[in-house]
């Protein structure tokens, strides 16, 4: 078997068999080793074994940003292995993953729980939590039905009088078996599941399914419509930054700011649909470009809007980011260290606002990123306030990007013929910066040129699959009564992790 791990190119296809196949405890060495040493794991996930295989087969595909470098190892392990987390705490959520997934028992893990309550007879939310000794210790247990219009998730909280010690996190209730639905593929349905998977990142994940496709079909995306998913990937991420800004500003009981910035979060919404008909961008990203072009009458329009966002966006965040008592309020709550971003293993904004320099569209560009770079945003504080001003310096960058692209769009087609069908016995990682972070689409596909093996063929891991075990971190040591604050600043999908 062969042990050193493959470098790949992100987006580009290569032959299945041409993956690693370590023996168990080697792999667990190279993975464990190789996080140490600075790189992180995209995705760890078990495939089912070949011929002769046993068990389940493991794939890592790891990352080393500062060398911009993607790799891929796999291995076969048998109903248990030697658990990573012990060594290796990013690994944590991948393994209880494998394990509801597979049956599979990762040995010495910490907390072997589900993930997602995929199992024959368990019951969402019914399961164990971690309890606090003691005479002034209680819990509160907070959801999965929220007082909003929102996702269900269930918050459980470990506190002596006000401090929260420790934060339990148990979701599933959003489950809906989108990779699974996936891995029948290729089906025209497809694409309409994953632009539903998280409904706020319909472009982010919708581009990295769409280059999955794209690279499995040797399909070259014409530079117009690159920039065109651009476009529709910098509004997303300014509309949600926008969003979430107006929430934390409401969070802290800052209300001009809060107003100002849901008015304006629909406006860049609205140039959306003015980009594609639809204000999530549905329907715009399709294998081999996008659906709708854009004309000069409408990218001036555009323009003319965005510069309206523009001067309004940075009048009613200055308000907010002058007064301070909302800087007092974000300063210093739901602190997490770099060394804890790095050792769980954030991406996105949170990653960033811990300090590291972490951006797929910077260390591992695609499409029009490869020739228009944006600035990476960071702050190193960690904190609330550093959650919120990331968010801010890339609002700033995302509208510059647009008001540049909308100004010199390149000529020519908007689409390539559409795949007629996959190659077969090939494999393609697409990572993609969505405005939550890193999102990581990867694809396997059999003789037959469809998306292979079941329950491992296809496989999603969405920002907050990183991201959730952040906030739980955050609470540690805060008042109960900053959680809605931090919860906000991470605003983490329920659905994106529960697929």
């Amino acid at each position: 078997m062969s042990e050193a791990p493959m470098q790949v190119l992100n987006g580009h296809g290569f032959d299945a068999a041409d993956c690693p196949v370590a023996e168990f405890g080697e792999f667990r060495r190279i993975v464990v080793g190789r996080v140490r040493d600075g790189a992180r794991i995209c995705a760890l996930f078990g495939q089912a074994a070949g011929a002769g295989g046993r068990g389940v087969r493991l794939v890592c595909v790891l990352a080393d940003d500062e060398n911009a470098q993607l790799w891929v190892l796999a291995t076969e392990a048998g109903g248990e292995f030697e658990s990573l987390t012990p060594d290796c705490a990013q690994a944590h959520w991948f393994e209880r993953e494998i394990a509801e997934n597979w049956g599979v028992t990762p040995v010495g893990h910490p907390w072997l729980k589900p993930i997602r309550f995929k199992q024959a007879g368990s019951e969402v939310g019914v399961t164990g939590f971690f309890q606090t000794a003691g005479d002034e210790a209680h819990e509160v247990a907070v959801g999965p039905v929220h007082a909003g219009v929102i996702e269900p998730g269930h918050f459980r909280f470990q506190c002596v009088g006000e401090t929260v010690k420790h934060l339990e996190i148990s979701l599933g209730y959003q489950h809906r078996g989108v990779e699974r639905a996936i891995a029948s593929g290729p089906a025209r349905r497809a694409v309409h599941y994953v632009q539903t998977l998280a409904g706020d990142t319909t472009i982010g994940h919708t581009t990295a399914y769409c280059r999955t496709v794209e690279a499995l079909s040797s399909i070259r995306v014409p530079a117009r419509a690159q920039a065109i998913r651009g476009i529709a990937a910098e509004l997303e991420r300014l509309a949600n930054h926008i969003g979430d800004l107006g929430a934390m500003a409401g969070d802290v009981g800052f209300l001009p700011t809060m107003s100002y910035c849901g008015r304006i979060r629909g406006d860049v919404l609205n140039l959306t649909a003015t980009l594609c008909g639809n204000r999530f961008g549905r329907g715009l990203v399709i294998p081999g470009g996008v659906a709708w072009d854009l004309d000069e009458a409408r990218a001036g329009q555009m323009r003319e809007r965005l510069a309206g966002v523009a001067r309004d966006v940075r009048s009613s965040v200055g308000l907010m980011f002058d007064a301070p008592s909302v800087t007092a309020r974000l300063d210093d709550t739901g602190q997490v260290a770099a060394e804890t971003a790095i050792a769980i293993g954030l991406v996105g904004p949170a990653a960033r606002a811990s300090g590291l320099d972490l951006d797929v569209r910077a260390q591992f560009p695609y499409g029009i990123y490869r020739f228009a770079s944006l600035p990476v945003s960071t702050w190193h504080t960690g904190d609330c306030f550093a959650r919120a001003y990331v968010r801010w310096l890339e609002v700033q960058h995302s509208l510059a990007f647009l008001a540049e692209q909308l100004h010199a769009l390149p000529a020519g087609p908007i689409a390539s013929d559409a795949p007629a069908a996959f190659a077969a016995n090939r494999m393609v990682v697409a990572l993609v910066e969505g405005w939550r972070g890193e999102i990581c689409h990867v694809a396997t596909t059999s003789a037959a040129g469809r998306f292979a093996l079941p329950g491992g063929g296809y496989k999603i891991v969405d920002p907050s699959f990183h991201n959730w075990f952040g906030l739980a971190l955050a609470l540690r040591g805060q008042q109960i009564s900053d959680f809605p604050l931090c919860n906000k600043s991470f605003n983490l999908s329920y659905c994106g992790h529960d697929l």
